[in-house]
């Protein structure tokens, strides 16, 4: 009698729960993974979007956003987006090189972008979609480009000249760009996962980095670093993937309102970057951990003779006329 009574209550609630699921089906879940802190560009972004791509479905899709390297680091998400573990990415642009989109490192060249205004010109116009494209053969969807700013080096020692750089060993994202541009300035590259910087630097593993401010504050690099110059000889930024057959799977409404939320979020994404930086320069200024240097005229002109030369050297992994098309698009 007990069996009956159980069996009979299992199969009542076998068919209650296929009745609700018949009623409301299961929401779609984007895993959005992503390796810096929420309090960044790139974290408003993705709870922006969360919040719009939510709203504008009714609750038919729920985006679970992993900020701060919570899920995957930077090294392993782009493997675990390509196997469907995630859904969602926005990695920085060079982390397509090793992916073997080598066209990407292009973001990563020294002084290729004068202004944010050249930037736009770029990542909004043709070179930008055509750039989307090259993501396709590797399972990926590339649906937006989501800047962070300009980088600032940070070091414990005053970082003037490009002469200073002399044997420091500089953190860097893996990037074949960025280590040539570390040895143009005769530093020794170290290649390490964002989330692992800070301790690096506190211990001495590493001597100094490159970060959009935002991302030196966030991470609190600046009270482990006793000197920062604004040099912005380069620039950070992303773009946001989607697993190709996860996306080509969805229903064609859903994706719809999806692009029209990214859209949304990217602008907002964009329009909040510089504000933030300017933010997280002045917080880390009042501090008093830090000293921030700017750099003069002359000295502005000697990075750029030293690093500008490295847009060269590359043109053979990136591409001659990639390159070429930049520099003129940004006249």
């Amino acid at each position: 009698m007990l069996l009956k009574s159980l069996l009979f209550a299992v199969s009542a609630a076998a068919l209650i729960s296929t009745n609700a699921s018949a009623q409301s089906p299961a929401p779609i879940v984007i895993k959005f993974s992503h390796v810096v802190a929420t309090d960044t560009p790139k974290g408003h972004a993705a709870l922006r979007f969360k919040e719009l791509a939510e709203k504008g479905t009714n609750g038919r899709v729920k985006v679970d956003v992993y900020a701060n390297s919570t899920l995957y680091k930077d090294k392993e998400e782009m493997e675990a987006l390509q196997l469907g573990a995630v859904q969602m990415l926005a990695p920085s642009l060079a982390k397509f090189g090793p992916l073997g989109v080598k066209e990407y490192e292009v973001f990563d060249l020294p002084y290729i972008f004068p202004n944010k205004a050249a930037l736009t010109k770029v990542t909004e116009g043709p070179i930008g979609k055509s750039m989307l494209k090259l993501l396709e053969p590797k399972g990926l969807v590339g649906l937006a480009f989501w800047d962070n700013g300009f980088k600032v080096m940070s070091a414990n020692k005053p970082l003037h000249t490009p002469a200073d750089f002399k044997g420091l060993k500089m953190r860097i994202q893996s990037s074949k760009v960025l280590d040539a541009q570390m040895r143009a300035l005769s530093a020794n590259p170290q290649v390490m996962a964002f989330s692992e910087v800070y301790q690096a630097l506190q211990t001495g593993v590493v001597d100094g980095t490159e970060n959009p401010p935002s991302n030196v504050y966030s991470q609190k690099m600046h009270e482990v670093q006793s000197n920062i110059t604004l040099s912005n000889h380069g620039y950070l930024g992303y773009v946001v993937v989607v697993n190709k057959k996860f996306w080509e799977g969805l229903p064609a409404d859903i994706r719809t309102i999806l692009e029209g939320a990214m859209k949304e979020a990217s602008k907002y994404a964009n329009e909040i970057a510089q504000k933030e930086n300017d933010d997280a320069m002045a917080a880390i200024e009042k501090s008093g951990k830090t000293k921030i240097y700017k750099l003069s005229a002359a000295e502005q002109a000697e990075w750029q003779r030293v690093l500008v030369p490295v847009q060269k050297e590359m043109e053979g992994r990136i591409g001659k006329d990639l390159i070429e098309s930049i520099n003129k698009a940004t006249k």
